[in-house]
């Protein structure tokens, strides 16, 4: 039930973007979700920081990224089965205080000096296992804190605070490395992930497994199930495959942006901070208007669509070599990206069953899969031709593919 508003709460209210915060339990998860992505891109420049100052090696930080493949290729299909056989919140609750205690644990090892390289790679692994089994968890409770009408919204806003701590993170990580040190940023994080946890703690959310018609059913019969549904939905079947699309051939080309910022745009370092930053305000801006009006729009016609306006994004941008078209380029791809994530996720959510959907989210997470992929996809390309050569290729597929899905596919089209 919607809890009473008053003070800011109740002037935000009064936009229509910010309607899923009257549900007390939907606040709680929203402020939780936040800590964790502070925490999360804290840790990206943290994590490889800490460890270039151990080493002094490029090898080593590619390795370090690397970790987190394996647990998503793996455990994915084993978390969201967990988030529908066993209570979603006590998910919830165990990784992020695992969490915590990683990050407590690296922590404590780099202020007493007896910070090892193994460390660093060890609570790596520790963290991306245990965020592969917060993601369904966390996702899936979202329809519980909200009512249907709100769902859209209730998603939009989450991947606003998401996007806001990708801007946010990094350079709180920065200032905190700066003065205290990385040992001190490490501590920071543990108390936001724990502070993330006593938010979780205190949801009203039914705990217990949802998985109500597959009852002595072994945990692999139920794993299958859950991809079997997903191939034999349609609606989800055909906007999963739009994900799969754009995480393979757009999501990449950041890969690559490192080069446009030096050799092409020759606005180095500095620039490439800010075209981040421009597809950053592109992300927040279209998770603000999803939030807004989500729930009116054609989500099908809209995810497709939004897929082909990033492809040609991604084709634009491989060519341009003024930075501020670049700029504006970037702020297109950050709206276009989050418009067909956030509506997909909406979709996925909205259209699963309550008994299947962390079993759903589970497959849904895989998408970081193909992410990975593509980025290596799109550097062996840019290492046979050029990187704006890769980049074409890449966002014509895109662009092509999600075109033809459009007009192929009717079924898509009436996705609401």
């Amino acid at each position: 039930m919607p809890s009473p508003a008053t003070g800011l709460l109740g002037l935000l209210l009064r936009v229509p973007a910010f309607g899923g915060l009257q549900y007390r339990e939907f606040r709680l998860l929203l402020a939780a979700q936040f800590g964790n992505s502070m925490g999360i891109w804290m840790d990206q420049v943290a994590r490889g920081w800490l460890l270039y100052d151990l080493t002094g090696s490029t090898v080593d930080l590619g390795l370090v990224s690397a970790v987190k493949v394996l647990p998503l290729l793996l455990l994915s299909p084993v978390a969201g089965t967990m988030a529908d056989r066993y209570g979603r919140k006590t998910q919830l609750i165990v990784a992020q205080t695992l969490n915590a205690l990683a990050n407590l644990i690296l922590g404590t090892l780099v202020i007493s000096r007896r910070i090892e390289p193994w460390h660093v790679f060890a609570t790596g692994f520790v963290v991306a296992v245990v965020q592969v089994f917060e993601v369904p968890a966390r996702q899936a409770m979202i329809s519980e804190t909200v009512d249907r009408a709100h769902l859209t919204n209730a998603i939009g806003l989450m991947s606003m605070v998401f996007n806001v701590s990708r801007s946010l993170g990094p350079a709180v990580a920065g200032g905190l490395i700066a003065v205290m040190g990385p040992g001190g940023s490490y501590l920071v994080q543990a108390l936001i992930y724990a502070a993330s946890t006593q938010w979780t703690v205190q949801l009203r959310v039914p705990d217990r497994p949802p998985v109500t018609s597959e009852a002595g059913r072994s945990f692999a019969a139920t794993t299958f199930a859950g991809w079997s549904y997903v191939v034999h939905h349609a609606s989800i079947r055909s906007v999963l495959l739009v994900l799969a699309l754009v995480g393979t051939f757009g999501m990449s080309f950041g890969t690559l942006l490192p080069v446009f910022a030096r050799d092409i745009l020759q606005v180095g370092s500095a620039g490439q901070g800010f075209m981040l930053t421009a597809m950053g305000i592109g992300a927040i801006v279209a998770s603000f208007l999803v939030a807004s009006f989500g729930e009116t729009l054609p989500k099908g016609a809209l995810i497709v669509s939004a897929a082909a306006v990033y492809g040609l994004g991604v084709m634009l941008f491989a060519h341009s070599t003024a930075f501020p078209l670049s700029m504006l380029l970037m702020i297109g791809i950050g709206s276009a990206n989050v418009t067909s994530a956030t509506l997909t996720q909406t979709v996925v959510q909205g259209h699963s069953s309550k008994e299947m959907r962390g079993r759903v989210m589970g497959v849904f997470q895989q998408n970081q899969i193909l992410i990975t992929l593509g980025s290596v996809l799109a550097g062996a390309l840019a290492a046979t031709w050029t990187s704006q050569t890769a980049l074409t290729i890449m966002g014509a597929i895109l662009s092509a593919s999600a075109l033809g899905i459009l007009f192929a596919n009717p079924q898509i089209r009436r996705i609401r």
